[in-house]
């Protein structure tokens, strides 16, 4: 009598088996498929040669210049340094010597090997002042001026990757993918804007390098195409026609009440003002305080962003620094009034406003410009924003300005020197001598600057990627790495039958 009811258990056992036997399978990460991607910038190159420092181009550069080229370490997600070309490395006490022995048999895409040589002259002209780079037999020799105990949070980000320049000038790589030789000649000088309203935007082609020697990627092909309009980008990937677009900060709500998948990353862009030095109004300490005090950055924020930015009264983040929480900008209309009234008529923002330009382009700037703008205005201070069609770098015979809005998107793990970098964008005064690798002088030298009002942070972004339902294994970093090397596409059928905890994108 008992046998039916054990057969009803193993049935039942049997079934629970084959159905996650079935859910894995489904989730099983496989090989093939193109990847079609579409980035908002304008201009793109893998050359990390060419790139700016703290341009939003950064970021786009970065991302398509990792599918080629490799470095010696990277940092995973819980920030653990991780052997990339380099399998090893050492520093003496100081430590200002630093040894690292790199990976035997590495290949670049054309079957040459990797020497330390080739890695050494990548890196030479890619190194911060203080810091030289030499090849010793199967080591590279990093020899500093000062104790850089962060040497490998520069590494590990930033512009230094390994490449070798081929004759005719393009650059060869180890990495997972290769550019396709087409658009290699094609994009020579990639750097050529896209126009906003073109039919067809400008593409890059990469292909799967077989030969990588961390292992063949899982796509085949990846196809990127920039210079994309915001809503035409969320369009395109709505529509499918492409699997991860790049979001602007304002069209982040329209993608999630549309369920687009989205990702975010920790605050990487800061959007801040900075007095003009060449003008007489940045010498006015109690001017430059009562426009401090007037600055609303709540609301910016809260409403010109909604609620896709924070407020920012540091300029390195928090997750960099550690230390932004110490800082506080509060708005107080009544001290700023006290001090207006205090300033004698004549001076700037009275008689005569001061004149606001944006140091670079978009309508956020602009919307930013008028805020600030609105903001001074109550309390007796008057700015004139910039135009609606044009910004500081359309003209280069626009009227000086007295006040500049610029935006400096974060590219180093190294808080030390981003700091130095953005100091330098932001013309603020830096102790020659101090060391920023240690964090009370970093600490220190960030809090004068923000003391003397000269700069003064308005909000800080993150950035942000829609992805289609496909795309599996997204292991994006918090500080915008993509790592498309480990992604891979769901097939159509099994993205229909995949479970719940499938569908989240996490890996098997």
């Amino acid at each position: 009598m008992r046998w039916p009811v054990v057969s009803k258990r193993l049935f039942a056992l049997l079934s629970i088996f084959i159905f996650a036997t079935a859910a894995f399978c489904s989730t099983k990460p496989r090989y093939g498929g193109t990847l079609r991607v579409e980035f908002l910038a304008q201009t793109i190159s893998i050359d990390p040669r060419t790139w700016k420092a703290g341009s939003r181009e950064f970021a786009a550069n970065e991302r398509l210049a990792a599918l080629v080229f490799d470095r010696l370490v990277s940092v995973d997600n819980y920030g653990r340094f991780v052997p990339q070309l380099a399998t090893e490395w050492s520093h003496d006490v100081a430590p200002r010597r630093w040894q690292f022995a790199l990976r035997e048999g590495v290949k670049f895409s054309d079957g040459t090997l990797l020497t330390s040589a080739d890695a050494a002259a990548a890196l030479a002209p890619l190194l911060p002042e203080g810091v030289q780079v030499s090849a010793s037999g199967g080591n590279l020799i990093f020899q500093c001026t000062e104790p850089r105990p962060d040497l490998l949070e520069l590494l590990a980000s930033g512009r230094f990757l390994v490449f070798r320049v081929q004759g005719d000038g393009s650059l060869l790589g180890t990495g997972p993918f290769t550019l396709d030789v087409n658009t290699k000649l094609e994009k020579s000088a990639a750097e050529v804007p896209a126009a906003v309203g073109m039919s067809t935007p400008a593409n890059f082609h990469f292909t799967a390098n077989d030969a990588c020697w961390a292992g063949r990627p899982f796509l085949d092909k990846i196809e990127v195409s920039y210079g994309i309009p915001p809503l035409r980008a969320l369009f395109d990937l709505q529509a499918g026609r492409a699997e991860l677009v790049e979001l602007a900060a304002d069209g982040v709500r329209r993608a999630n009440q549309s369920n687009v998948r989205v990702w975010t990353s920790s605050p990487l862009t800061l959007y801040a003002l900075r007095f003009d030095d060449a003008q007489p109004q940045a010498a006015n300490q109690q001017l430059r305080e009562t426009l401090t005090l007037s600055l609303d950055r709540a609301t910016m924020a809260s409403v010109l962003l909604q609620k896709q930015a924070e407020p920012a009264a540091a300029l390195l983040p928090q997750w960099l620094s550690g230390y932004a929480f110490l800082f506080h900008v509060e708005m107080d209309l009544e001290r700023a009034k006290q001090l207006r009234g205090a300033l004698p008529a004549n001076v700037a923002g009275g008689t005569s406003p001061l004149r606001l330009q944006t140091d670079v382009g978009g309508d956020l700037a602009r919307l930013l410009a008028e805020r600030v703008a609105v903001n001074a205005r109550q309390t007796g201070i008057a700015v004139q924003p910039p135009s609606k069609v044009a910004h500081s770098g359309d003209s280069p015979t626009a009227e000086k300005a007295d006040l500049h809005l610029f935006a400096w998107r974060i590219s180093m793990l190294s808080p030390g020197e981003e700091l130095r970098m953005l100091a330098k964008a932001a013309h603020a005064v830096m102790n020659a001598e101090g060391k920023l690798s240690e964090p009370d002088q970093r600490y220190a030298e960030e809090k004068k600057i923000l003391e003397e009002r000269k700069v003064m942070p308005l909000v800080a972004l993150p950035d942000y990627a829609g992805l289609a339902a496909n795309v599996r294994d997204w292991q994006a970093s918090p500080w915008g790495e993509w790592r498309l090397a480990d992604v891979w596409l769901e097939s159509p059928g099994a993205q229909k039958n995949a479970s719940p905890a499938a569908a989240s994108g996490a890996r098997p």
